[in-house]
């Protein structure tokens, strides 16, 4: 995960894409989080640790932004302190974001598989304490940064560890891809088997037991497309990690805040709730100055 901007070509090309991407994430972002705060029927266990996704992602892409300023127009600071710092940042960014999607699953492996058996699992008090715990590992896991010598200032670089420190960029795609991801997946299989298992054991389910076990894993498919298209975005970079082909490190430059822009579109579109909310505001909007219009004419 080394980040390097090799020309001021590349700069003056990519970093306004990323930058344009990265606002317009900000901004479906704080429109979700406005439209669940103030939707009572959207105060759920669901949309909270959505909403937690969206504040991970609008650190994210306020991180990234920061760090776009700092290489194309704070260029006399050249401390290696402060470039530490800016990485440290990076990585909580990324990790807040990419963990969100963990703590997704696990809400539904509790609500799918030991709801029966550990009822408080389900309250929000529970999840307030995940969501709590998930920011604190999220501050921690990336301390390497701060604590090796491993980030430095380069002029023209990104403050993240560069490829020659080979144990360090090891470390960062363990930890924020290959654990989240193989966890993800492992929890998606393990309430997949146990749905399946318990509709085989028991002939005649409740209608409402039926839906839920439904419900359970519609909203997990929705997490996997959701996190699958941040894994795909992280790609590129990850093709030049393996091979230094610089074509890869040019495309990944932008993919992931391109990625995280998508994924909030289609969060909006796979949530039906916060969809038709959204809808029904910009309908009443439309009519409201549909028929001020009507009545300055008349």
């Amino acid at each position: 995960m080394t980040d390097l901007l090799r020309s001021s070509e590349h700069s003056n090309i990519l970093i306004p894409i990323s930058l344009t991407f990265g606002i317009i994430a900000m901004i479906i972002c704080c429109i979700i989080l406005i439209t669940v705060s103030l939707t009572k029927r959207l105060h759920t266990v669901i949309h909270l640790l959505i909403s937690n996704a969206c504040v991970a992602s609008i650190f994210y892409s306020i991180v990234q932004c920061n760090n776009y300023i700092y290489l194309l127009f704070i260029t006399w600071d050249t401390s290696d302190i402060s470039c530490r710092w800016r990485g440290y940042f990076t990585y909580v960014s990324i990790a807040a974001f990419v963990y969100s999607y963990l703590l997704q699953s696990i809400s539904r492996l509790f609500f799918a598989v030991l709801s029966i058996k550990y009822q408080w699992l389900l309250s929000f008090k529970t999840h307030f304490k995940l969501i709590l715990i998930k920011w604190i590992i999220v501050f921690l896991l990336p301390l390497p940064s701060l604590l090796t010598k491993d980030i430095s200032f380069r002029a023209g670089f990104l403050c993240w560890v560069p490829m020659r420190s080979k144990l360090h960029v090891g470390y960062t795609i363990v930890v924020y891809y290959l654990i989240p991801t193989v966890a993800v997946i492992t929890i998606y299989i393990v309430i997949y088997v146990q749905i399946k298992r318990s509709g085989n054991n028991v002939c005649i389910q409740r209608k409402t037991m039926r839906q839920r076990q439904k419900r359970d894993l519609q909203v997990l498919r929705n997490i996997m497309i959701l996190f699958g298209i941040y894994i795909f975005a992280g790609t590129p970079t990850g093709v030049y990690i393996l091979t230094s082909i610089e074509l890869f490190y040019s495309i990944g430059i932008v993919c992931i805040t391109l990625a995280i822009t998508v994924e909030k579109l289609v969060l909006i579109l796979l949530d039906r709730e916060i969809r038709n909310t959204i809808k029904n505001f910009i309908i009443h909007r439309h009519c409201n100055f549909y028929l001020f219009m009507l009545k300055i004419i008349k």
